[in-house]
């Protein structure tokens, strides 16, 4: 594996981590809500009863298949990683890491750090290329055939799964409202910033491997020649 792949995939990997701290954070800032893609996954649990962990699974596969044949191509290995490995690394921050606050500004301020913390987690690991995740894909998606921005297709999928959820009776809070309204804008700013950056730091490795890799001169050592 060269050099600039392994970056990509470190890009991809700390991209999950922190996604998935900031979506705990939102969780233990529990008296604002829940974000849209959750209400959506409870809503379907009241009318349909499972559990919610596997209605988030099935939407999942839902939206990786349709992506599927809207791109004609397979899943890459980063969207099923993402299937699996933010619901282990949600559990680890909820469980372990994180303490609920205890008070109403605690909230705010773990709240508000959340979704930058979600937000920029999105653009680090899908800036790779590797297979964003099944909801991200769907956003990346639906950008490429509308030529829209990222914030606004963002944005819209956020209001409409937040709609469809509070219709099949998901719990709606301000906090809802704020990821659906925000997340997208702020994944906007975030996915290019961090793509540059990533794409600097291995055209940066890449000129150090050249300088490196030069060739040698006859009088290189001890000038004998």
């Amino acid at each position: 594996m060269d050099r600039s792949l392994l970056i990509r995939w470190a890009f991809f990997i700390v991209g999950l981590i922190i996604l998935s701290f900031g979506v705990s954070m939102t969780i233990e800032a529990d008296r604002f809500g829940i974000g849209p893609w959750d209400v959506f996954h409870v809503g379907l649990f009241e009318q349909f009863g499972l559990t919610v962990g596997t209605w988030s699974i099935i939407a999942g596969l839902v939206i990786v298949g349709g992506t599927a044949l809207g791109t004609k191509k397979l899943p890459q290995i980063g969207t099923i990683l993402n299937m699996l490995l933010i619901g282990v690394f949600i559990d680890i921050f909820t469980i372990y890491v994180l303490p609920t606050p205890e008070t109403f500004w605690g909230n705010i301020v773990m709240f508000s750090l959340g979704i930058m913390i979600l937000a920029y987690g999105i653009g680090i690991y899908v800036a790779p290329g590797l297979g964003a995740g099944p909801r991200d894909s769907l956003m990346l998606l639906i950008r490429d055939i509308t030529g829209w921005k990222v914030q606004w297709v963002r944005n819209g999928i956020e209001i409409t799964v937040l709609i469809l959820g509070w219709l099949l009776g998901g719990p709606v809070g301000i906090g809802t409202i704020l990821i659906a309204l925000f997340l997208g804008t702020i994944v906007g700013y975030s996915l290019p910033q961090m793509t540059q950056w990533m794409n600097r730091i291995i055209e940066r490795g890449e000129r150090y491997e050249d300088l490196n890799q030069g060739t040698l001169r006859s009088d290189y050592h001890d000038r004998s020649s």
